[in-house]
């Protein structure tokens, strides 16, 4: 799949295995900022505006009402918005309700298509991988070539294919299947590949579960993740904003079906799990691949005979303040994030609702929606009002505490229970301590005030 959506977007070729690609889809969003002022001071213009697409996310402040924090961030805010006017770009700024986390918004209103190369300036652009897409992150001067020219040099990846079979047991879900996925491979062990995702469990999985599991292929060191389009690829995709229509929806469908690998396909590296080994899972440390089931208990960095990974977790743990040998399950918890580009949807919603529901957070939490789409989806289904009344704060869509850029932070010392990707020390604020789990895993740890495993909590 990979090398067929690859060649077809070949525009020529260059040296050491560099080839320049044609893009189709260019999302951006506040840090795309400076690209477009340096491409203004060049006197260039934004070559496809009708390919591209920008929404405001990471610098917009969560909490109902409130303006920016300073004025540099509302700077920022105001200049997209201006930016993409003068080079008539298509823009979901705030008090648009289609406005949200762009890998979130991408999707939902069908600019996110099967055999697409798509890029953003963000590392997690792997998401909609999940469409059978071709996406992956860019830096600030690879967008500003985006911006100018509509294609991009690459270096053509090795492809690895990770294979899952079987049933989730119950109370598992698609971020257990990743976190186990970076546990088994490490956080370096697809660098230099992009991974086809495959086996009857992603077939299995939803659209918004299998952009759970693709989000985070970059935690594993890929360029991108991928899974092959098919029928529950097609159902979601129907009749969103910017699918075709009418005839060329038919013409879509069958270009479409023609991107599955074939059988037989050589891949460069096979990586295989069973899906009825995978537990509720929960990080410990300050990586990803520092993960371990939740029935599990802090690993002795003494055990490893490796000095360099022996260190890092002697680092990690003093960082986490955590003890070897405690089990997980009496970790305690300060605070509780659910959202991010790898938890913010619908269906995560929905499962937190189930967890809370009659019970109530004995910690202070929040929940921050995708999208506005995905708030008002909520809203009309009554999840709001099972937040509110468990004690949990419902927010406005946006980036929030994933990555703090906008000011919501947790503080120093405080141990977070997070639906985000990534656990690196001061990522959620300076000192923080992340724990990355699941949508329903952190629903158990804001009722219980410590990580829990959601399994004891469900009927």
């Amino acid at each position: 799949m990979f090398e067929k959506i690859w060649s077809r977007h070949v525009v020529a070729e260059g040296p050491g295995g560099h080839v320049l690609l044609y893009i189709d889809r260019h999302l951006l969003h506040e840090g795309s900022t400076r690209a477009f002022g340096r491409l203004q001071n060049s006197g260039r213009r934004v070559r496809r505006p009708d390919l591209t697409f920008a929404t405001a996310d990471h610098y917009v402040l969560t909490s109902p009402g409130s303006p920016a924090p300073d004025e540099e961030i509302r700077a920022m805010v105001a200049s997209l918005g201006q930016h993409t006017a003068a080079q008539g770009i298509v823009y979901f700024g705030v008090g648009d309700a289609r406005r949200g986390i762009v890998h979130v918004i991408g999707p939902e209103l069908g600019l996110t298509l099967p055999g697409i190369t798509l890029v953003c300036g963000d590392s997690h652009t792997a998401t909609h991988g999940a469409f059978g897409a071709l996406a992956f992150g860019i830096g600030s001067t690879e967008v500003e070539h985006v911006m100018a020219t509509q294609t991009l040099w690459q270096k053509t990846p090795k492809v690895m294919r990770i294979t899952v079979e079987g049933r989730l047991p119950a109370g598992v879900g698609a971020k257990d299947v990743i976190l186990a996925i970076i546990l088994k491979i490490g956080a370096a062990g697809a660098v230099g590949h992009a991974i086809e995702y495959a086996g009857s469990t992603f077939r299995a999985m939803s659209m918004d579960e299998r952009m759970t599991v693709c989000n985070m292929s970059i935690e594993a060191g890929a360029r991108a993740g991928m899974v092959a389009p098919d029928e529950t690829t097609f159902a979601y995709l129907e009749g969103r904003p910017w699918v075709p229509r009418g005839d060329a929806w038919g013409d879509a469908l069958a270009a479409w079906k023609t991107l599955p690998s074939d059988p037989g396909a050589p891949f460069d590296r096979d990586v295989q799990l069973s899906a009825g080994e995978i537990a509720p899972t929960v990080t410990w440390g300050t990586s990803p691949q520092d993960a371990l089931p939740i029935t599990g208990r802090v690993p002795n960095p003494a055990d490893v005979d490796d000095a360099a990974r022996r260190a890092s977790m002697e680092r990690a743990l003093a960082y986490m303040g955590l003890k070897p040998g405690t089990p997980l399950t009496e970790i305690r918890v300060d605070r509780v994030f659910i959202g991010s580009c790898t938890n913010s949807r619908l269906e995560d919603l929905r499962a937190v609702a189930r967890v809370v529901k009659g019970r109530r957070a004995t910690v202070p939490a929040w929940i921050v929606p995708g999208s506005g789409l995905v708030k008002r989806a909520a809203e009309a289904e009554g999840l709001d009002r099972v937040f509110v009344a468990a004690g949990f704060e419902w927010r406005e869509a946006g980036c929030s505490m994933c990555v703090g850029m906008n000011g919501e932070t947790a503080r120093e010392g405080e141990r977070v229970a997070s639906t985000s990707n990534r656990n690196f020390e001061g990522r959620q604020g300076k000192g923080a301590r992340t724990h990355l789990v699941s949508p329903t895993m952190a629903a158990a740890a804001a009722v219980t005030g410590r990580l829990t495993d959601v399994r004891t909590l469900q009927s």
